[in-house]
């Protein structure tokens, strides 16, 4: 039992597929928006910093300047232009905030000399102002960050930008202004995209999953058709057929099971026909011997010239059944597959060698043979098939030419094929008998009215070893002047 169909995996996987991708989308956009922001909120304490720097750069000339014309010297004035500068401060820095930005004026020696709240004091960041001082160059901090995905689902957190800057106080002394910088509004932009991100990223995947199930189901039917199609054929309905009218490839798939089903309806139609006619080629034999077994049985011991007959009867017929079934192993063996061999010999020699002994058999119809001169055609291929192709040839010849024919027997050889031509003065076979001729069991109905032997098996075995040897058969008939057999083979087969 499957503990889950088809229709089950591709959703499971659909959804995975469409977490995977929208989440990966979701997950990057979001690092981006956030390390943009970021990037804001260190660009904005930067800047402030450095309106800062400047500002203090003038209200520390204005502060000396308002010290010296008090008519102070020496400590005294550079403490009252400190004392000047620190009351001043508050207004000085109006004018460089930007955004929620809180600042905190450390002295030479990093003590604490003013801060505008308690949110500019950062006492952990002593190491950091004194790597100011010693650089003489700002150095940035951030403090409290979250992680780069705490905003994803809960409140963003980029924590708090701080600027330690180096600037120069009453006295030519270097001190160091912290220029924190709030990133609320960095941190409202990330609240305000988070919720409608999450119901897109939601949304796109519930699109993504309908439009993947919408699509696999609209597959899964046509599998589904076709299995339903495939189900209903077995080997009594070879005449079913899948639907294929779909110009995609699943009507690919069901036009290549279709002619898959066509070789099959063919091929079990031929089987049958095949059966059909070697029970019938069967039935005459043993008829005929079961027939002349009675007549011994009833008669044979008493009359002798019954006897004999009988006996040359039963050997006339068994000996025809054995041809029948040597016929039907040859058959047997080429649709199984043939071993050639691959050795090189005369073509011709073969040839004079057959036609000598074809002669041989049909010496009382005067038939004339002819074949190749004394000249040599070597090819490479299985001479024993050959022979076998030349025999059957040769023999409907001498068995359809009448007394006086004439039986010949050509060669020639083109570039890498060979070509061997059987041609008889006999009376031809009728136009609509020669399409059917290397079928099996086929005798015209001339042949069978005339009584000639044989199964129309001869010319089948024929093809078949020529077609397994990678060459082709034809034939050209014409009634009353003869037929020709014309083969085609590989010069050379390995």
């Amino acid at each position: 039992m499957r503990t889950l169909s088809l229709r089950g995996w591709l959703l499971a996987i659909s959804v995975l597929f469409a977490l995977l991708v929208v989440g990966g989308i979701s997950l990057t956009t979001y690092v981006i928006l956030s390390d943009g922001m970021q990037v804001v909120a260190y660009d904005t304490t930067e800047r402030v910093a450095s309106s800062a720097a400047g500002v203090m750069r003038s209200a520390v000339t204005d502060s000396e300047m308002l010290a010296a014309s008090q008519g102070l010297f020496g400590a005294e004035r550079t403490e009252a232009a400190t004392q000047l500068l620190i009351d001043q401060l508050p207004e000085t820095l109006a004018k460089a905030t930007f955004g929620e930005t809180e600042f905190a004026l450390y002295g030479p020696d990093a003590r604490l000399e003013w801060a505008s709240s308690s949110q500019a004091l950062h006492p952990d960041q002593h190491a950091a102002r004194r790597r100011a001082l010693t650089a003489l160059k700002p150095m940035f901090s951030t403090i409290d960050a979250g992680h780069v995905l705490s905003g994803l689902f809960t409140e963003a957190e980029l924590g708090v930008t701080v600027v330690h800057t180096p600037v120069t106080l009453p006295g030519d002394a270097i001190g160091v202004l912290d220029v924190t910088y709030l990133p609320s509004n960095e941190q409202e932009v990330i609240d305000a995209v988070r919720i409608p991100m999450l119901i897109l990223a939601i949304s796109a995947t519930l699109i993504m999953v309908v439009l993947m199930q919408t699509s696999m189901a609209w597959v899964l039917n046509l599998v589904s058709d076709l299995r339903k199609a495939a189900d209903s054929i077995d080997a009594g309905r070879l005449e079913e057929r899948l639907p294929a009218d779909a110009d995609n490839e699943i009507g690919d798939l069901a036009r290549s099971l279709n002619r898959l089903l066509d070789r099959l309806q063919r091929r079990a139609e031929a089987q049958t026909r095949f059966v059909a006619d070697a029970s019938h080629e069967l039935a005459t034999p043993v008829a005929g011997i079961r027939g002349y077994t009675s007549i011994l049985r009833n008669w044979g011991g008493s009359d002798e010239t019954v006897r004999e007959e009988a006996i040359d009867a039963i050997d006339r017929e068994s000996r025809r059944m054995a041809r029948l079934s040597s016929d039907l192993l040859n058959l047997l063996h080429l649709d199984q597959g043939l071993v050639l061999k691959s050795e090189k010999f005369d073509l011709n020699k073969l040839v004079r060698e057959r036609l000598a002994t074809t002669a041989t058999r049909y010496l009382d119809k005067d038939i004339e043979f002819e074949g190749p001169v004394d000249e040599s055609l070597v090819i490479t291929g299985d001479p024993d098939r050959i022979e076998d192709v030349l025999s059957i040839l040769l023999d409907n010849a001498g068995k359809y030419t009448p007394v006086g024919g004439q039986v010949v027997v050509s060669t020639r050889g083109e570039r890498d094929r060979i070509f061997f031509r059987v041609s008889d003065t006999g009376e031809g076979i009728a136009p609509q008998d020669v399409p059917r001729v290397f079928d099996r069991f086929f005798r015209s109905d001339k042949a069978r009215a005339e009584g000639e032997t044989g199964f129309g098996l001869g010319l089948s075995i024929c093809k078949s070893i020529v077609d397994s040897m990678g060459g082709t058969i034809e034939v050209a008939s014409e009634q009353g002047s003869g037929t020709t057999f014309e083969v085609s083979l590989p010069k050379s087969r390995t």
